[in-house]
């Protein structure tokens, strides 16, 4: 099973495929290699991929360059982490989602109802006739409240 590294710490600079690809010759058999680079300045985002074709191979690989000198830069190889490209960012999405967004339209909700009301009792509705405006995070319990004294009082 093909076993893909991680190449790290390359200088942010325009590096060919061919250049690591020539550092990397007498690794063995190197399946393939991919520098990363900026879409807008061509330049490398200072990291590449390299695939190998066996867990054996890429333990050799590492052991052989790791650290190793390369345009000024020490190498920092290591075995890359699996895709999991799309799958990765929808569960950023849930989670953000369930800990940011969720909590937020309740709040809202009570906030822009209580304000609605505290607006719509504050204009002519009150017995002393001054703008007091009832703090929105308590106005849906003043209301309550309010409602209860009246049916009481009847």
């Amino acid at each position: 099973m093909p076993i893909r590294l991680y190449v790290g710490n390359l200088p942010k600079e325009p590096i060919e495929r061919q250049a690591l690809q020539e550092m990397f010759a007498d690794a063995g058999e190197i399946m393939s290699t991919k520098v990363i680079k900026d879409r807008k300045t061509g330049k490398c985002r200072g990291f590449a991929f390299v695939t190998v074709a066996t867990d054996e191979l890429a333990d050799a690989f590492i052991e052989k360059y790791n650290g190793q000198p390369f345009m000024d830069s020490s190498l920092k190889i290591e075995k890359a982490l699996p895709r999991a490209k799309n799958i990765g960012k929808e569960e950023k999405q849930e989670e953000k989602f369930t800990q940011t967004s969720a909590p937020a339209p309740k709040s809202l909700a009570k906030k822009g109802g209580a304000k609605k009301r505290s607006r719509a009792q504050g204009s002519g509705s009150s017995p002393s006739g001054d703008s007091f405006q009832p703090d929105p995070r308590w106005a849906d319990e003043l209301a309550k409240l309010k409602e209860m004294l009246a049916t009481s009082s009847n």
